[in-house]
C-alpha cells in the first residue's frame, strides 16, 4: 500500500466491494425467481428481481470496463438508489407498491445505502492525475493486493 494516496486506496476498496456486490445482486434476482415465494425473506416480485439482475449487470460492466472509477460510480449510484428505496418504502412512493417491499428490504436498503454512499464518497476524491486505479495493474491501478 505504500506510495498510494488515501483516495486511491479507497478507490481500490470500492472495486472489491462492487466486485462482490454486483454478482450478488444478480444472484439475488435469480434466486427471487427460483425460490418458492414462502421461502422469501425479501420481496420476490418479478419487477424487483429484474431490478436486482439489471443493477448487478450494470455493476459488473462498470467494474470490468472502468475499474476503480466505475466501482466508485456504481457504489455511489446504487447506494443513493438504496436510500431512496428505503424512503419510498416508508412513504409509499414509487416503486414501493410495484416492488412490494418487505421489512427486511428496508433494513438492507438503509444499511447498504449508507455504507455504499460512504465508501463511494471516500473513493471519489481521487485525482485524475494519479492515473487509473481499481485492480488492473496493467492500467496503472493498485491491484487487489493494495487493499
Amino acid at each position: 500500500m505504500s506510495g498510494l494516496s488515501a483516495p486511491a486506496i479507497w478507490e481500490a476498496r470500492n472495486v472489491v466491494v462492487a466486485g462482490v456486490l454486483a454478482p450478488l445482486l444478480v444472484l439475488t434476482g435469480a434466486l427471487g425467481f427460483a425460490l418458492p415465494p414462502d421461502w422469501a425473506l425479501l420481496s420476490g416480485v418479478p419487477a424487483y428481481n429484474l431490478f436486482h439482475i439489471a443493477g448487478g449487470l450494470v455493476g459488473i460492466a462498470l467494474v470490468l470496463g472502468s475499474g476503480g472509477r466505475g466501482a466508485v460510480g456504481f457504489n455511489l449510484g446504487f447506494g443513493l438508489i438504496d436510500l431512496y428505496q428505503a424512503v419510498a418504502g416508508s412513504m409509499g412512493l414509487f416503486p414501493a407498491a410495484r416492488f412490494a417491499y418487505q421489512p427486511l428490504d428496508d433494513v438492507l436498503h438503509v444499511t447498504l445505502g449508507l455504507g455504499l454512499v460512504g465508501l463511494g464518497a471516500l473513493g471519489w476524491g481521487r485525482g485524475a492525475a494519479e492515473g487509473p486505479a481499481g485492480g488492473d495493474a496493467a492500467r496503472g491501478g493498485p491491484g487487489i493486493g493494495a487493499i
